[in-house]
């Protein structure tokens, strides 16, 4: 997630990619086998009900290319089972997810990323679709606790760095700030609709809320699932990721630049839009393993 020439300066499509019908794609969260492999409470917290109503929540359509970082990932499995998550994109040979959208029992077999992309139901003029190269996922990794919830994906040729596809930046390796407090903007894939229940929108979506202090969010919570590794954003007003946002970037605004500070990983099973805070990788805790498994420059 095998390239054919579209036009002289066009980017490349990886075939398999330009072939793929998003339609028949579910989300990973919507998968038997996603949540058979986690932990008794861990999906109490989950609930396997918030599948299909999978959307950033009371949040608003972007403008194009206002996320140009905003990575589609979908992944496909040896049982044929297929998922679509959310990502960003590092340089221009990785991309960043987390690491539940790319294992579930075993390692994805093969996947596309698509990049420069509003409306993921259309092969827009601006979208990069370009199959996986090497999954990097956190060995540690912990399907059953959604712990060291993070992988890699090197593409198999390079993006392509324009107006709507670019990188976002990390923070520094000695930045030791929490970010609580800040205003933490979350951005996705999904479904919007309104009471009458009309069709979804395959835009990209996003909302902002403040970034909570880990002991907050524990209180929401508890100890066992919210640990250092974690990151929250509030979940006020009802605004949130829902399931098919999981690892897309929750960002804060620094120097007229997006900062990456968490990967989406997991909602409560109020629902989406209960208020309940949501549950991030914290990015500034996997700095060394990202410069490891990937080959973007970290910053001291």
């Amino acid at each position: 997630m095998k390239t054919i020439a579209l036009l002289i300066g066009a980017l490349a499509l990886a075939s398999t990619s330009a072939s793929v019908d998003l339609s028949k794609v579910k989300r990973i969260e919507e998968l038997d086998e996603f949540w058979a492999q986690l932990d008794p409470h861990l999906q109490m917290h989950r609930g396997t009900k918030m599948a299909p109503d999978s959307r950033i929540v009371n949040g608003e359509e972007a403008q194009p290319g206002q996320f140009p970082y905003q990575a589609l990932v979908l992944s496909f499995f040896e049982n044929g089972n297929s998922g679509l998550c959310g990502g960003t994109l590092l340089t221009q040979n990785f991309v960043m997810t987390a690491a539940h959208c790319v294992v579930i029992g075993s390692l994805a077999t093969h996947g596309t990323v698509i990049l420069g992309a509003h409306n993921r139901q259309i092969v827009e003029d601006t979208q990069q679709r370009i199959d996986f190269g090497t999954i990097n996922a956190h060995p540690n990794y912990s399907a059953s606790l959604l712990r060291n919830d993070i992988a890699t994906i090197q593409l198999a040729t390079p993006a392509v760095f324009n107006a709507v596809v670019q990188p976002i930046d990390l923070p520094a390796v000695s930045d030791d700030r929490t970010f609580a407090g800040l205003t933490g903007i979350i951005s996705g894939f999904g479904r919007t609709s309104d009471e009458t229940g009309s069709p979804a929108s395959d835009v990209v979506m996003f909302t902002s809320n403040p970034i909570l202090t880990n002991a907050d969010c524990q209180s929401a919570w508890n100890a066992i699932l919210i640990q250092a590794q974690n990151i929250c954003l509030s979940g006020e007003g009802g605004r949130s990721v829902c399931n098919g946002d999981s690892g897309g970037p929750l960002a804060v605004r620094e120097n007229d630049r997006s900062l990456q500070v968490g990967i989406a990983s997991f909602v409560h099973s109020s629902g989406c839009a209960s208020g309940f805070p949501a549950g991030f990788v914290r990015v500034s805790h996997y700095l060394t393993w990202i410069g490891e498994n990937s080959d973007v420059v970290l910053r001291n």
